[in-house]
């Protein structure tokens, strides 16, 4: 399979390219982002702006699969609507319709963000969106076009929500989630770290190369089935026990650990309920064993 990966020279996205490299079904690896792309032997790379209309046409062209990861995230959609209109909304759109009719396999990066603050005492599958940030309202406006295209035979498409994805590096340091992976990189390199959240409270993470391999699944494997938005696993996890986690990862890390709870980071990352995710589950979409696992598995 030839296959594309938009937003490749991301967090996510680069693991993702090393994935799909060294798997033997795939023939052809083309990567696009505007900066930063993976050096990969044999892999074709484009850096430009994907809101073009003709980089889009040359990201898909010959493609089997395309994996859309390439977003104007959270705060910096915040930051500027216009342009996250422009990346998150009409360049996505314009894949699609590009895509429409043809047999390409179509994988959208979608958020958890789309579930909002406001959760149940359990998330499901059909747990309903009901996005705070204008990043999560983005993705679930795609989700709903994707799942239309999907249900109406013109795009043989799914969206991926994934969970916090750890560990980050300095580059995401931006993110109302970068506390998430500082903890990892703190307590590796023996520096204090405060956490915004509680001890007891609770969080969904997943490491970045589950992750990179539930989408490398989604685009490779034959049949999705009839759900076309899927939440993907992920750990739900206290805070004290990663942080414990970490301490048996690194048990000479001097590091100290103090948590100085701010009631907006606790209400939108800091209070997850479980999570229950039965049909990414049943499609062989993965979540890390346990912590010590995430662990092991984030760097």
């Amino acid at each position: 399979m030839r296959v594309t990966i938009t937003g490749a020279g991301g967090f996510l996205g680069g693991r993702l390219a090393h994935v799909l490299a060294a798997d033997a079904r795939v023939t052809a690896l083309r990567l696009v982002d505007h900066a930063g792309l993976p050096d990969l032997p044999g892999a074709e790379r484009l850096i430009g702006d994907l809101c073009a209309p003709d980089l889009r046409a040359w990201a898909i062209e010959g493609a089997d699969a395309v994996i859309h990861l390439a977003a104007i995230p959270g705060g910096a959609a915040e930051a500027d609507p216009a342009l996250a209109q422009r990346v998150n909304l009409d360049a996505t759109m314009g894949l699609m319709q590009a895509l429409r009719g043809s047999k390409v396999r179509f994988v959208f990066a979608s958020t958890v963000a789309v579930l909002g603050d406001a959760l149940p005492d359990v998330v499901t599958d059909e747990t309903p969106p009901a996005p705070t940030l204008l990043y999560g309202a983005q993705k679930a406006m795609v989700e709903v076009l994707l799942a239309t295209y999907a249900r109406r035979g013109w795009l043989d498409g799914v969206a991926l929500r994934p969970a916090g994805i750890v560990a980050r590096g300095g580059a995401d340091a931006g993110l109302k989630t970068a506390f998430l992976s500082r903890v990892f990189h703190a307590l590796k390199r023996g520096e204090d770290v405060t956490l915004p959240v509680a001890p007891d409270g609770t969080t969904w993470l997943a490491s970045v190369g589950v992750v990179a391999r539930n989408f490398a699944h989604a685009a490779l494997i034959p049949d999705l089935g009839a759900r076309r938005v899927l939440t993907l696993p992920a750990l739900c996890l206290r805070f004290d026990a990663l942080v414990a986690a970490l301490r048996a990862e690194y048990p000479d890390s001097p590091a100290r650990v103090s948590y100085a709870p701010d009631p907006a980071i606790m209400a939108a990352f800091g209070c997850h309920p479980p999570l229950l995710t039965p049909a990414a589950d049943a499609l062989g979409l993965r979540r890390d064993a346990d912590a010590r696992a995430l662990v092991r598995a984030a760097f």
